[in-house]
Parts: C-alpha cells; structure tokens; sequence
C-alpha cells in the first residue's frame, strides 16, 4: 500500500478518508488520482466541489468527498495550511472521526494513542475473549481502554500498523489462519472455540427500499441533467430528472405516464420506452431506478433547474447513472 510509512499528513488523512467504507485495491487507483490532481491541501482547497465530486465518482459515500474539501479549506484558512498535531486537535476537523485523528496522530506524530478500526477490533475481541457488543458506547469505550493499555507507547506507529495489518492478514473475518496464527496458544476465542462468534455486533440498521423513475432526454443540445441538492442520497451529483415512487404498479406505463405529469407538469411528452429495473445497495438503502426515454415537444422553460451537455465526463454523476448511460444493464448489490 502506497501511504504505508508516510510520515506526510496529508496524504495520511487522504488515504484513511478514502479507504472508509472502501476496499484497498479501489483506494488505491483513487489515492493516486486525488494525488495526481491535487498534490498538496492548498490545492486541494483551491478546486471546487464539483471538480472534487467527479473526481470521486464511483466510489460512493459522497459526504466524504464534501468533508475532505470542506476540511482542506478549514486548514488552509484556519490553521495555516497546517494540520494540527494532537489527537484532540485533529478530531476538531469535520469528517475526521476518532479512527482517523489516531491513524495521523500516531503515524505522521508518533502520538501514543491507539487506532480502533475494524481490524483491531476482531483481533482484540478474539485473542481477550471480549464478547461486549462493539458497536454500542459502552462497547466501544473498552475495546478503545483495551487497545491504548496493550498500545507500545514508544513505538506507536509500528504497534497500530502491525495490528491492523495482522487483522487483515491472518485474523480475517472468514476462514481466519489460527493454524499458523503465533497468538493462537493465549487466544482466548480459539481456545474456547467461539473465533466465529467473535466480534460481537448489536446494532444492525435495517435496509429500505426505494424506488425511481429517471428521465432520459436528449436532443441537438445534448442531455438532460440536473444537480441534486437535497440533503438525501448523492447530494451535490448531477443526474437524469428523478421522480420518486411508493412502489412500481402493475400497470407500469400508466404509472410512468402520472410520474411525467408531476415532474413536468407537461401533458404532450413522448414517452418513448423504458429499461429493466436497475439496482445498487447503499448503506442502509437498496435503490431501484426505471429509466424511461421520452422526447419533449418544445425545450424547457428557462425556469426551470435543468442543465443541457454534451460531455457528461464534466459531471460527478452516480454510479447507477453512468452503467445506465453505457448501455451497462447491471445489478449493484
């Protein structure tokens, strides 16, 4: 991994937003990207949001891209373009949580504080035998007690690496190597036979399901997109006109057509065809998109927040959108 080792905060904090919610091999190719584009914060700071938006594209979890840029401008103009140096500090700067503030203030300061990921955790609860629920306050304050009392205060940036890596490496969520693991003889969960209970989860959101309709319309003056800018789902991205519904009815087409009528409010639109339905799972939502070509009889009232392009590659749009765009039929889960 490219940031392991770098002492720079910097491209330590970039690389832990990046990585949140987001598998190693993805991050990378998007670290580089970030870096590429935006080698040091003031540069960072310089872009807009929107620059920084389609740079993240595809990666999801959209809020991160708007703390990351919101942050890069705090820094810049409140602390000099320079990040603070404590672990207290670091957790006054928006989208950096406590995990975030220990990796920096630990690797980049050589602070004595431990990180608490997920890695660290398993391997925490399985070796002590700790079956308190990680994911409730209480719960986490002893697995944070526990991994600063085992942290090696002289050498905290090799400590917290070491453990991480072994937890992704050895300790693993499934099919974990306890035959060749060197802990394995005073691993508590091992030796009592529960490593596949352990860690403990309590809270588990339930997932909702919401269903769309997108409009596709294109002409001589290019695509129709607009911005989103309800605090929901993809807010700053651009996207195809977006009506949402309870449910899809058996009766799709009348459907489709009342869903025209109150997006907008226009009686003489073309409704061309439609796709299959699309699919992503988000975090705690499963989104269900029907895309529907229609032609307008005449262009849209100037009042009106659309936007017409012929170069979508200007624009941060979600994934969905995109695979719909490239002819893609694919199911996100």
């Amino acid at each position: 991994m490219p940031w392991k080792g770098v002492k720079d905060p910097y491209k330590v904090w970039l690389s832990e937003i990046i990585l949140q919610q987001t598998r190693v091999e993805q991050g990378t190719k998007y670290y580089h990207a970030f870096l590429r584009n935006f080698p040091t914060i003031n540069d960072l700071a310089s872009a807009s949001e929107d620059e920084v938006l389609r740079l993240w594209q595809g990666l999801g979890y959209y809020s991160r891209a708007r703390n990351l840029h919101f942050t890069a401008n705090d820094i810049v103009k409140n602390y000099k373009g320079q990040f603070p140096q404590s672990f207290i500090e670091l957790l006054k700067l928006k989208g950096v949580g406590t995990y975030t503030a220990a990796a920096i203030a630990s690797f980049v300061y050589k602070e004595p504080v431990a990180v608490l990921d997920g890695n660290v955790i398993r391997v925490l609860s399985r070796y002590l035998g700790l079956d308190i629920p990680f994911d409730t306050s209480k719960g986490r304050k002893v697995f944070e007690n526990k991994a600063n009392e085992l942290l090696d205060k002289e050498n905290p940036d090799k400590f917290n690496q070491a453990i991480m890596d072994f937890g992704a490496t050895v300790c693993k969520p499934k099919k974990p190597s306890c035959e060749v693991c060197p802990l394995a003889i005073n691993c508590i969960a091992f030796n009592e036979l529960r490593v596949s209970s352990l860690p403990v989860r309590k809270n588990r959101v339930q997932s909702r399901s919401r269903y769309f309709f997108a409009f596709h319309i294109e002409n001589k003056k290019g695509i129709v997109i607009e911005q989103r800018t309800d605090k929901d789902i993809w807010q700053g991205l651009y996207q195809l006109p977006l009506q949402e519904v309870k449910s899809y009815e058996t009766n799709l087409s009348a459907q489709i057509d009342r869903a025209l009528w109150s997006t907008f409010q226009e009686n003489d639109i073309n409704y061309l065809s439609h796709s299959t339905v699309y699919k992503q799972q988000l975090s705690h939502q499963k989104i269900h998109i029907i895309f529907v070509k229609i032609a307008l009889p005449h262009p849209f009232n100037d009042g009106l927040n659309y936007t017409y392009t012929r170069n979508l590659t200007k624009f941060a749009l979600p994934k969905i959108f995109i695979l719909y765009l490239q002819g893609k039929s694919l199911i996100l889960d």
